[in-house]
């Protein structure tokens, strides 16, 4: 079994639903930190979600993000599974940038 350590990033330039993580197939991967920061001076929101096959899970809905704050969104590990998705959604667009800290294992 392999351990890999990776990043996923994305600034959230519009309002749709964006996705930060795949986890590949024959994959499992830790999740072990989600950064978000808003960067404009304005307080924003965001919504994580998990998807499986066609299911969405809410992990957060409607999240507060602090003007010009740094939130870590998790205080445990999240497991995501091969084939699962982590998909975020900011309220406003260009505010918020994302940072997932991710163990893959293989």
């Amino acid at each position: 079994m392999a351990n890999t350590y990776v990043n996923a990033k994305v600034d959230l330039s519009s309002t749709s639903v964006t996705t930060l993580y795949t986890c590949a197939t024959s994959t499992t991967a830790i999740v072990k930190s989600i950064l978000v920061s808003e960067d404009s001076g304005n307080a924003d929101t965001i919504t994580v979600t998990l998807t499986s096959g066609s299911d969405v899970f809410s992990i957060f809905k409607t999240k507060s993000i602090s003007a010009n704050g740094t939130t870590e969104l998790l205080t445990a590990p999240l497991v995501v599974q091969a084939s699962e998705i982590l998909k975020v959604t900011a309220a406003t667009a260009n505010r918020l940038h994302v940072v997932a800290s991710i163990l893959e294992l293989t």
